[in-house]
């Protein structure tokens, strides 16, 4: 059995969505879609389907009742939010090792379909390419649970691994901030410096000579 928890984290900023080009059995899709729920995802989406998708079994968690699935005829026709960045996952030569990449606060990620690859249209679309550093190939949703976990442990707020085997003796502290410098618009009279503390550690600026 495997156990999950939310505690002891803060979600990352920004959003992201996940879809597939090509998808040809619905119940992977399923799959994907109810991953991407649980790790926040704000929408899924589905670019020329190999088959007509409704509301495959695998989704236990009824994921379309809770986040907006776009479906697009062709990588054309896929219309993102500003801003977003698209990025595909593929094996290619020049794609960016996924432990290496640093995630931007606005994404999207395509996966192609099982047993293929992206289409050039599509990779011609995607700002990056990035690729999971394995040997051999693994299930479309698996994948896609790979990089949406990725994403969280590098953009989430987790307490550091200890130096020693297991896990931390306590959360990550929330950052403390001082007085603020400016109220109703005016510089407030006393220190002209802020204090915040975060983690910890001290961080004082002090007002320019």
């Amino acid at each position: 059995m495997v156990i999950v928890s939310n505690m002891g984290s803060k979600a990352p900023r920004g959003y992201f969505g996940i879809g597939v080009e090509g998808v040809s059995k619905p119940m992977n899709f399923g799959n994907l879609s109810r991953s991407a729920h649980g790790f926040g995802a704000s929408f899924v989406f589905t670019v020329s389907p190999g088959k007509r998708i409704q509301k495959p079994k695998s989704d236990t968690a009824a994921s379309s009742e809770h986040m907006p699935w776009y479906n697009y005829d062709a990588p054309g026709d896929l219309v993102l939010p500003n801003d977003c960045r698209l990025i595909g996952m593929e094996l290619t030569e020049d794609a960016i090792e996924l432990p290496s990449f640093r995630h931007p606060s606005k994404a999207a990620y395509v996966l192609g379909p099982e047993g293929g690859s992206l289409s050039p249209e599509m990779v011609s679309r995607c700002e990056f390419v990035v690729k999971i550093p394995i040997h051999i190939c693994v299930n479309l949703a698996m994948a896609g649970a790979v990089i949406m976990y990725d994403r969280m442990i590098s953009l989430g707020r987790f307490a550091e691994r200890p130096v020693h085997v297991g896990g931390p003796k306590m959360g990550r502290p929330e950052p403390v901030y001082g007085k603020p410098w400016f109220e109703g618009g005016k510089r407030m009279d006393g220190d002209k410096g802020r204090t915040r503390t975060v983690d910890g550690l001290e961080d004082r600026r002090l007002k320019k000579d």
